[in-house]
């Protein structure tokens, strides 16, 4: 184990109290009845002035854990006389809304704590709180220029506005503490990865190591996490970090709830009407529900289908339910936030905006609507209840299909047993290293090896390459011919001599209005042509047109149509009344299944279809009540789902331990699905799906159609194929020429398009803001295009290679993808053949129907997959009397 990281002891509530003034001590007394765990084993530690990440989940008082050591400290100073007018606190977080919560919980204690020290000391301490984000009013940022924060709350792209505003950046070389809060969901993106590199930034500034308090939800690695926090020395070497693991401090109650009906045969409306039962009953029995849905669309249905049912039965008042999600406005947001504070709500349905640390008050249950998708967002979602430290947190999760029940069978039992998805952090993020590299010429001339030193400082560049650092300043000084014909100018000066950057004139306006990661998401206009007439139709998020293809099939507003071009700035469609959609609107907002996660639900098919075989099934369904705390039903759903793929595959079942590849002449498509049963998440069946596609499409010469799913995909194809075809494709996708396989199969899609505008954005290559005024999106979209068709002749351009890393790293898993096919090329995953002839096999059918699950559809869907199980039926009743005879 690395030895600069040390795991805190938990020490008693007089050792801690004692280290504070009597005073403080002496209000928190009255104030708490004690200390929580990660108070008892953070403090101490803070104040010996450590850096330190506190994991622990929401109400179990880890802020509290921060800054009370700090606002110790602060009127420490005060009391001597020693405090100045300079900033000392910058705390961090990714939410405005999260800050103005912040300074409101802290302006609070401050004033308290102001009295409490007056009275002991005579001495009127005035500790000053502000917040400087891009809400921040003019005057208002002025007036910290006059009478600076000591505390001063702010986002991470402000702060790197800050740390190059002229005047102000002074306020920031004195800077003692820095508190990054929802670390865990800073980590996973490129905004930690911006953030990191602003800290180095304010340690060169303040000229010394400055402590840094981490606090975080559930999440692990924690040693990884910890890593990211602290950094590195100037020598490479780790600087020491404190570990807080309080991740498990309180008690959980997790229940998986299956309607008590088919889940195969049941109409949908009724099924829904059941769901909503179920729902229903848990609200009404609570005083305070939080729903969690996985997609928006789903949050609004689900709050009309509420309020429609809860009012019009005069249940509940129509007012007591409202939504929660990141498209309404900031102050419909805010209005139900304070709403739920008030205790004024009876129900609050939320996508993933009420995630995050946003003090909600008091919420008694929180009920999810299918799966999270991970370990780790359940604990997270089910952690919002139980607002107090020893409160139990109580979650249910209410399924909706077979594939469903499952999966949340096997992630209530690890969220039971703590065994936590882990995080990725994405490494060497190009873009934002421009940025960076453009903020640190604004404040003065530098050399090559004083920026790398700083850069190699933060976590996320720790092993940044010096060739790749080179071409990043190479395109920032303008050394690349005819960028310049693109309107595309030098940012820095570089001065090959010396090896030093500086400041370009016009560049920090640039920087001040382009700076940040978070991409403008556009809402792209759809022409439809009908009897030779264009005719607007609607719009689509940009999101969702990254994954579409010419000739995909989608709903909009109630009609099906087909997509005939996609141009930068719209969509050329056909209407397509009556056939199947091929891609389902809210595909883009769905939460893919960890990889972790769904390793573990290949095991669980695994171990159950091992007991099937050997064991009555009385004896499987009592294990699996016993074992997953689940009841009977369920666990006959269950078993009854594995044990009929288990006759159809003739005792083989697709788990961690084995791909099957079933091959189905389908008769209403024509042509053939070939079904990869590969139990590895979706952004894992991405990159192979991808890969096998596109050397299929070249072994046949004709297009083929890919359908992903969390545990599995499928290639469509208008011929047929025999299994000897298929195995070679599958041979020829080995795990060191996968990347390069799906660099190819991406570079002409959408996909590829939005991410590299993205990208370029961030570099400062395509301007989102130029002179005060707004670029169009359209124009940007244009430019884009034009762009990279220029920049590919340039062999390893950083924005070119930026754009696939995040492509295959951050939105794909390139790198487990890997893992599964160096795992294959071991023998330690199997993978075998079937063709299916009468029917797709029980596992297949939720894939098959994917693209049929568009909610104006949801009916066709459940009609497919009870067609598709009648045609299963009938194979097993084939099957059983061979069996018998």
């Amino acid at each position: 184990m690395d030895s600069s990281i040390i795991y805190a002891e938990e020490y008693s509530d007089d050792y801690v109290l004692n280290m504070l003034l009597n005073p403080i001590a002496s209000w928190f007394k009255e104030h708490f009845n004690s200390m929580t765990p990660p108070q008892r084993m953070a403090i101490p530690y803070i104040k010996q002035k450590y850096n330190v990440l506190i994991s622990s989940p929401t109400g179990t008082g880890k802020t509290l854990a921060a800054f009370l050591p700090i606002i110790d400290d602060l009127f420490r100073l005060g009391i001597e006389g020693r405090l100045e007018d300079k900033v000392y606190v910058v705390y961090v977080s990714p939410l405005r809304a999260l800050n103005n919560d912040m300074r409101k919980n802290l302006i609070y204690p401050l004033e308290e704590l102001k009295k409490v020290i007056y009275n002991a000391y005579g001495v009127n301490i005035d500790i000053r709180v502000a917040v400087r984000t891009s809400d921040t009013l003019p005057n208002e940022k002025a007036k910290m220029l006059r009478n600076p924060p000591h505390i001063l709350i702010t986002t991470p792209e402000s702060l790197a506005l800050a740390l190059n505003a002229t005047k102000f950046r002074e306020k920031l070389s004195g800077v003692e503490w820095i508190v990054v809060d929802e670390i865990h969901d800073l980590a996973s993106s490129k905004r930690g990865s911006h953030l990191m590199v602003s800290l180095e930034r304010l340690v060169d500034l303040v000229g010394r190591d400055i402590q840094r308090i981490g606090l975080s939800a559930t999440i692990s690695p924690l040693e990884e996490v910890a890593r990211f926090l602290a950094g590195y020395r100037d020598d490479g070497s780790p600087r020491p970090v404190v570990i807080v693991d309080a991740r498990f401090s309180k008690p959980l109650d997790i229940k998986v709830v299956c309607p008590k009906m088919d889940l195969v045969y049941t109409p949908a409306q009724v099924l829904n009407e059941a769901i909503y039962e179920e729902l229903t009953k848990y609200v009404l029995s609570h005083r305070t529900t939080l729903v969690f849905t996985n997609t928006r669309s789903a949050t609004e249905r689900v709050v009309y289908k509420l309020k429609k049912s809860l009012s019009s039965n005069g249940v509940l008042d129509a007012d007591e339910i409202e939504a929660h999600h990141s498209s309404l406005s900031r102050d419909i947001r805010l209005e139900v936030e304070e709403k739920l504070k008030q205790g004024q709500l009876r129900v609050v349905v939320s996508s993933t905006s009420l995630e995050l640390g946003i003090d909600i008050g008091y919420i008694d249950l929180v009920a999810l609507l299918s799966s999270p998708k991970s370990v780790t967002r359940l604990l997270q979602r089910v952690g919002r209840s139980g607002h107090s430290a020893y409160a139990v947190s109580k979650g249910v999760i209410i399924v909706v299909d077979r594939d469903d029940l499952v999966e949340c069978t096997v992630l209530a039992k690890l969220a039971r047993e703590r065994k936590i998805d882990r995080v990725k952090i994405p490494t060497n993020p190009l873009d934002v290293l421009a940025q960076h590299i453009v903020g640190m010429a604004l404040e003065k001339p530098r050399t090559i090896d004083e920026i790398l030193r700083i850069l190699r400082r933060s976590y996320p560049y720790h092993n940044l390459d010096r060739d790749m650092f080179m071409r990043v300043i190479d395109y920032l000084a303008g050394r690349y011919p005819g960028l310049e014909d693109y309107n595309i100018y030098a940012k820095i000066r570089f001065d090959e001599e010396t090896m030093t950057i500086g400041r370009k004139r016009g560049s920090r306006m640039i920087y001040q209005l382009n700076v940040g990661t978070i991409p403008d998401e556009a809402k792209v206009p759809v022409i439809a042509i009908k009897d030779g007439r264009k005719q607007y139709v609607g719009d689509l998020e940009e999101g969702f047109v990254e994954i579409l293809s010419p000739e995909d099939i989608f709903v909009l507003g109630g009609r099906t149509y087909k997509v005939i071009a996609i141009h930068p700035t719209h969509i050329v469609v056909i209407p397509a009344e009556g056939e199947k959609p091929t891609v389902p609107t809210w595909f883009s907002e769905m939460l893919p299944l960890a990889y972790d996660s769904a390793i573990e639900v290949g095991r669980f098919r695994r171990i159950v279809a091992e007991m099937i075989k050997v064991l009555p099934r009385e004896k499987v369904v009592e294990w699996l009540m016993k074992e997953y705390d689940i009841e009977r039903h369920a666990a006959e759903y269950i078993y009854e789902y594995i044990y009929e793929q288990l006759v159809f595959m003739d005792g083989r079942i697709p788990s961690d331990k084995l791909i099957v590849i079933e091959m189905w002449r389908n008769p209403e498509r024509g042509g053939m699905d070939i079904i990869f049963h590969s139990l590895f998440g979706r952004r894992v069946n991405d990159v192979l799906s991808r890969a096998y596609a596109y050397i299929l499409a070249k072994a046949i010469g004709e297009s083929v159609r890919i359908t992903v799913t969390d545990n599995g995909f499928m290639l469509t194809i208008p011929t047929i194929v025999d299994i000897k075809t298929i195995a070679r494709v599958v041979n020829e996708v080995r795990s060191y020429n996968v990347e390069t396989i799906v660099r190819e199969a991406i570079r002409r899609t959408e996909l590829f398009k939005k991410r590299f505008r993205h990208c370029a954005e961030r570099a400062f290559m395509i301007l989102r803001r130029y002179k005060g005024v707004d670029v169009s999106l359209a124009r940007r979209q244009i430019n884009a295009e034009k762009l990279v068709q220029f920049i590919e002749e340039y062999k390893g351009f950083p924005i070119i290679e930026e754009t696939y890393r995040e492509i295959l790293e951050d939105f794909m898993d390139l790198t487990h993808a890997k893992e599964v096919l160096e795992k294959i090329e071991r023998g330690e995953i199997a993978i075998d053949y079937i063709y299916s002839d009468y029917a797709p096999s029980p596992f297949a059918h939720n894939i098959i129907a994917w693209g049929y699950s568009d909610i104006v559809l949801m009916e066709d869907k459940r009609k497919l997959i009870a067609r598709l199980q009648d045609m299963v039926k009938k194979v097993l009743e084939t099957k059983t009397m061979e069996t018998n005879t």
